[in-house]
């Protein structure tokens, strides 16, 4: 039996995950969050064998909430359920940590494959994911300049590009604000960018702000 947590902001995504899960004796959902915060909370407890992970999660974003498992539960295995396509977030949160990635479109078949996979210890990699894995191996020129980005760079571009300021991110991610300045201009210098500006604009473009 493999205990499921779900962790979405969408209660009725939430009840369709269950719905899947309920229809075999492999899985029993233990937990569900609708926070970061909450799932951070079920990660902490331990209740679950896999956790499946939103990005865009109210109070605390699937990223920041990722990193902080990372650091506190790194065995636990994270399973990201995304609306946003693969080539957007997937190449920057296996680089996080994360177990596996998949769209929320995916069948009900692949979902389950999917959990038995990183519970096994394991990577669940889609082929689409695959493709992208592939073309960042080659250096292919078409891959998105955030995929460079450390997890740490891309936590703050993300902010960055929503408009938070180098003072509001530090408090939000426990960081100085000379660590996040430096992280700005590694960013700048990563991405070929100028400014907080020219990064909204890119993340408005590759579709990366909810």
């Amino acid at each position: 039996m493999i205990r499921v947590a779900i962790c979405d902001d969408h209660e009725i995504v939430r009840a369709g995950f269950k719905h899947i899960f309920s229809s075999s004796n492999d899985f029993r959902v233990v937990a569900e969050a609708g926070t970061g915060r909450e799932a951070l909370d079920i990660a902490r407890r331990q209740v679950c064998d896999v956790l499946l992970l939103d990005i865009a999660m109210p109070d605390q974003s699937g990223i920041d909430t990722l990193h902080t498992i990372r650091q506190g539960q790194p065995a636990l295995p994270v399973l990201i359920l995304s609306g946003y396509p693969a080539q957007q977030y997937a190449l920057n949160l296996f680089k996080m940590g994360a177990n596996g990635y998949l769209n929320k479109e995916c069948d009900a078949d692949e979902l389950m494959m999917a959990v038995r996979t990183v519970f096994q210890g394991r990577r669940y990699v889609s082929a689409t994911v695959g493709e992208l894995l592939a073309q960042s191996f080659d250096r292919d020129p078409n891959t998105a300049q955030h995929t460079d980005l450390s997890d740490r760079e891309f936590q703050v571009f993300l902010r960055l590009a929503r408009g938070a300021t180098v003072s509001e991110i530090g408090i939000a991610l426990s960081l100085s604000i000379k660590t996040v300045s430096t992280y700005r201009t590694r960013i700048m210098e990563k991405m070929g960018l100028q400014s907080n500006s020219d990064l909204t604009y890119y993340a408005i473009k590759n579709h990366l702000l909810d």
